[in-house]
């Protein structure tokens, strides 16, 4: 049997503390954006907030830019998977659970890290196009779950555009979430839309 050499010992190892320490940057850019804004959140902080020195932050993402446009497609490609593990087999049968947890995604510390950066690029020339670039790829990977979790046949005129304005509707909820929690009202109007999707795409089961 061959044996391994000790380089492809010691290549394993570091691959995976690699790949720790910019878990542990992505996940503490997204706290830092969620707590204390745009302009609260620099390398530095984050790098002590995640436990590693600022030269590790900068060879992982050479600027704050890179560091926090990662931060924000990680949090999508976290909330995407989130929302797939809670209807695994596809289309559920419930439409209100389905409005239920996409407007989750939007009333969460997910949200409010993403809206921080929406808010610095709106100022920021040198993040803006970044930022645009990554929230339309975001919307459309929304936009195609909710089509699928939702069982809605696109090729109906109107159904698009009810679809949209759902995640529309889930975008503005989880607005209104920064300044209060008014999770009573919430379950009101989910159950309203749960309501008209039935009505416009057919109840399904």
């Amino acid at each position: 049997m061959g044996g391994v050499s000790t380089a492809e010992r010691d290549r394993v190892p570091k691959q995976d503390r690699s790949r720790a320490t910019r878990q542990r940057l992505l996940e503490a850019a997204v706290a830092c954006l969620a707590e204390h804004g745009w302009a609260g959140s620099t390398v530095s902080v984050v790098a002590e907030r995640a436990g590693v020195s600022r030269g590790a932050a900068q060879h992982h993402f050479p600027t704050r830019e890179d560091l926090f446009t990662a931060a924000v497609e990680y949090v999508a490609e976290e909330r995407s998977t989130a929302l797939r593990a809670l209807f695994p087999e596809g289309a559920a049968e419930d439409r209100r659970a389905v409005v239920a947890a996409l407007v989750d995604l939007y009333t969460g510390p997910l949200f409010r890290a993403a809206l921080h950066l929406w808010v610095a690029a709106s100022n920021e020339e040198q993040l803006r196009p970044r930022v645009t670039e990554l929230e339309a790829r975001v919307g459309r990977d929304s936009h195609r779950i909710a089509v699928e979790l939702l069982g809605a046949d696109e090729s109906e005129p109107g159904v698009r555009e009810t679809v949209q304005g759902l995640l529309d509707m889930a975008r503005g909820l989880g607005l209104a979430n920064l300044l209060t929690d008014d999770k009573g009202r919430r379950e009101r109007v989910v159950a309203q839309w749960a309501s008209l999707l039935d009505d416009a795409l057919g109840v399904t089961g």
